[in-house]
């Protein structure tokens, strides 16, 4: 990982952009010190996301679960349909 000014990846951008796109390291863009931004790989971020949808649904699969072995009640099949506008 490697740490930029905003001024100096405004005036180095295409090898800014090689860095995180072939070297698969982000690029974090700083102003006063502190980090503003990043420039990543777009296929590493599509993964990241991916995996971050994956880990929330993993989360509100065990959520659901506990609810079911607390006693909540579980929602009908034909109500999650009509709520879904699937009947």
């Amino acid at each position: 990982m490697s740490d930029m000014t905003v001024s100096d990846a405004r005036a180095r951008l295409a090898d800014v952009v090689d860095t995180a796109r072939v070297g698969h390291k982000p690029v974090f863009l700083t102003r006063r010190g502190h980090r503003i931004a990043a420039v990543v790989d777009a296929g590493d971020l599509e993964k990241l996301m991916s995996a971050a949808e994956d880990l929330a649904d993993i989360q509100a699969a065990q959520a659901a679960r506990k609810e079911m072995d607390d006693g909540e009640d579980a929602i009908p099949w034909d109500q999650v349909k009509s709520d879904l506008g699937l009947s």
